[in-house]
Protein backbone atom coordinates (compact mmCIF):
# COMPACT_ATOMS: atom_id res chain seq x y z
CA UNK A 1 0.00 0.00 0.00
CA UNK A 2 1.31 3.63 -0.72
CA UNK A 3 1.58 6.71 1.83
CA UNK A 4 -0.68 9.19 0.58
CA UNK A 5 0.33 11.98 -1.15
CA UNK A 6 0.99 15.35 0.88
CA UNK A 7 -1.19 18.56 0.64
CA UNK A 8 -0.58 21.67 -0.99
CA UNK A 9 0.66 23.72 1.74
CA UNK A 10 -0.64 26.69 -0.09
CA UNK A 11 -4.28 25.27 -0.81
CA UNK A 12 -4.48 22.56 1.20
CA UNK A 13 -5.59 20.29 -2.08
CA UNK A 14 -5.45 16.57 -1.93
CA UNK A 15 -4.79 16.32 -5.98
CA UNK A 16 -1.04 16.57 -5.51
CA UNK A 17 1.63 14.99 -7.30
CA UNK A 18 4.98 14.28 -7.36
CA UNK A 19 7.49 15.62 -10.40
CA UNK A 20 11.16 14.66 -10.25
CA UNK A 21 12.30 16.24 -7.40
CA UNK A 22 9.29 18.69 -7.24
CA UNK A 23 6.01 18.25 -5.76
CA UNK A 24 3.37 20.07 -7.87
CA UNK A 25 -0.57 21.30 -7.07
CA UNK A 26 -2.13 20.64 -10.29
CA UNK A 27 -4.86 23.77 -8.31
CA UNK A 28 -2.77 26.40 -7.37
CA UNK A 29 0.41 25.74 -9.79
CA UNK A 30 2.14 25.94 -6.29
CA UNK A 31 5.30 23.36 -6.43
CA UNK A 32 7.74 22.57 -4.01
CA UNK A 33 10.62 20.07 -2.32
CA UNK A 34 10.42 17.13 -0.88
CA UNK A 35 10.22 17.62 3.07
CA UNK A 36 10.19 21.57 2.24
CA UNK A 37 6.85 23.26 3.06
CA UNK A 38 5.96 26.88 2.57
CA UNK A 39 3.75 29.22 4.53
CA UNK A 40 0.31 29.36 3.04
CA UNK A 41 -1.35 32.11 1.58
CA UNK A 42 -3.07 34.14 4.16
CA UNK A 43 -5.21 37.11 3.73
CA UNK A 44 -2.52 39.52 4.33
CA UNK A 45 -0.62 38.32 1.61
CA UNK A 46 -3.42 38.73 -1.18
CA UNK A 47 -3.48 41.80 -3.33
CA UNK A 48 -6.25 44.05 -2.65
CA UNK A 49 -8.14 45.98 -5.31
CA UNK A 50 -9.32 49.45 -4.80
CA UNK A 51 -11.62 51.49 -7.00
CA UNK A 52 -11.46 55.23 -7.69
CA UNK A 53 -12.59 56.26 -4.06
CA UNK A 54 -10.33 53.51 -2.30
CA UNK A 55 -13.07 50.69 -1.87
CA UNK A 56 -11.78 47.31 -1.94
CA UNK A 57 -13.33 45.50 -4.78
CA UNK A 58 -14.31 41.98 -4.97
CA UNK A 59 -15.13 39.40 -7.84
CA UNK A 60 -18.62 39.85 -8.45
CA UNK A 61 -19.58 43.65 -7.51
CA UNK A 62 -20.83 46.24 -9.67
CA UNK A 63 -19.03 49.29 -10.68
CA UNK A 64 -19.38 52.15 -12.77
CA UNK A 65 -16.89 53.48 -15.28
CA UNK A 66 -16.38 57.31 -13.90
CA UNK A 67 -14.19 58.66 -17.31
CA UNK A 68 -14.61 57.88 -20.96
CA UNK A 69 -12.05 55.91 -21.94
CA UNK A 70 -10.97 55.16 -25.44
CA UNK A 71 -11.10 51.30 -26.51
CA UNK A 72 -8.31 50.22 -29.36
CA UNK A 73 -10.58 48.84 -32.26
CA UNK A 74 -14.33 50.30 -31.38
CA UNK A 75 -15.64 52.99 -33.31
CA UNK A 76 -16.55 54.98 -29.88
CA UNK A 77 -15.09 55.42 -26.28
CA UNK A 78 -16.54 53.60 -23.09
CA UNK A 79 -18.74 56.61 -21.64
CA UNK A 80 -18.45 57.99 -18.32
CA UNK A 81 -21.45 56.11 -16.32
CA UNK A 82 -21.72 52.91 -17.75
CA UNK A 83 -22.48 49.67 -15.28
CA UNK A 84 -20.89 47.11 -15.41
CA UNK A 85 -22.14 43.84 -13.53
CA UNK A 86 -20.22 40.81 -12.37
CA UNK A 87 -16.89 41.87 -12.61
CA UNK A 88 -13.99 39.23 -12.01
CA UNK A 89 -10.98 40.52 -10.25
CA UNK A 90 -7.12 39.28 -11.98
CA UNK A 91 -3.74 40.01 -11.46
CA UNK A 92 -1.69 42.47 -13.69
CA UNK A 93 -1.72 46.07 -14.65
CA UNK A 94 -5.59 46.03 -15.96
CA UNK A 95 -7.18 43.86 -13.35
CA UNK A 96 -10.74 43.66 -13.56
CA UNK A 97 -11.93 40.99 -16.41
CA UNK A 98 -15.96 42.00 -17.49
CA UNK A 99 -18.37 41.84 -20.21
CA UNK A 100 -19.55 45.29 -21.07
CA UNK A 101 -23.02 45.21 -23.61
CA UNK A 102 -21.93 46.65 -26.53
CA UNK A 103 -18.32 46.22 -26.22
CA UNK A 104 -18.01 42.57 -25.36
CA UNK A 105 -15.25 41.35 -23.17
CA UNK A 106 -13.10 44.21 -21.42
CA UNK A 107 -10.46 44.43 -18.98
CA UNK A 108 -10.65 47.61 -17.20
CA UNK A 109 -8.14 49.10 -14.65
CA UNK A 110 -9.96 49.60 -11.17
CA UNK A 111 -8.22 53.74 -10.60
CA UNK A 112 -11.12 54.10 -13.37
CA UNK A 113 -14.12 52.47 -11.98
CA UNK A 114 -16.05 53.47 -8.71
CA UNK A 115 -17.85 50.23 -6.96
CA UNK A 116 -21.85 50.68 -7.25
Amino acid sequence: MTAPLPPCPQCASTFTYHDGTQWVCPECAHEWSDGVASAPVTEDDAVVHKDANGKVLATGDTVTVIKDLKVKGAGSALKSGTKVKNIRLTEGDHNIDCWIEGFGDMKLKSEFVRKV
